[in-house]
């Protein structure tokens, strides 16, 4: 997914706003299986998926948690560091090799500075972060499993085909055999 088509989905800026905010942008390719980003050490980065999905999860002494996938036209961030300069909680996998637009936060915070528009653009991806979390955790607490595999089939559909099953059950906080149960059911 194209730059221009990621900045404008989150908050159409004046042309020259958008020059100075891809000047800090740079593009970088990773393999499957790379960590992005690591649990318990500040991320100084925020990426944008142009190519590529990947999961975050957390890990407790006895497996992974997946919470979240990412692809295409995503923002991959650690709110934690971006917000607060600390140690983000999760851990961010490529599912597949992937490219992403990296961008440093020490230079977006710079731009908020210098220029309202951006600053703007910032507060935008902000909000959308806080809302995609709140729909996840809103989710989670009142929809079954059921209702959240069928909520990927409806927002997400590639998500089947591209991620395994062990991860998507992991998401919905069920085991394999529950997974292929609902997916029986649907069917």
């Amino acid at each position: 997914m194209d730059i221009d088509l990621i900045i404008d989905s989150i908050y159409a800026l004046p042309e020259n706003s958008k020059i100075s905010l891809k000047k800090h942008i740079m593009e970088v390719s990773y393999p499957k299986s790379h960590c992005l980003m690591m649990a318990h050490k500040v991320i100084p980065y925020i990426y944008f998926i142009k190519k590529g999905i990947v999961r975050a999860y957390s890990s407790t002494e006895d497996n992974d948690i997946t919470f979240w996938f990412g692809s295409e036209g995503e923002t991959v961030i650690s709110m934690k560091s971006y917000v607060e300069d600390q140690p983000g909680y999760e851990n961010i996998e490529l599912l597949e090799d992937g490219q992403f637009y990296r961008m440093e936060t020490e230079k977006l915070r710079e731009l908020f500075s210098k220029d309202i528009h951006i600053a703007n653009w910032g507060r935008k991806f902000a909000e959308r972060e806080l809302i995609k979390t709140e729909e996840l955790f809103i989710s989670r607490q009142f929809k079954t499993a059921s209702e959240r595999y069928q909520d990927i089939l409806q927002k997400k559909p590639d998500l089947i085909r591209r991620v395994q099953l062990g991860y998507i059950a992991s998401y919905l906080g069920i085991t394999q055999v529950s997974l292929s149960r609902i997916r029986a059911e649907i069917k």
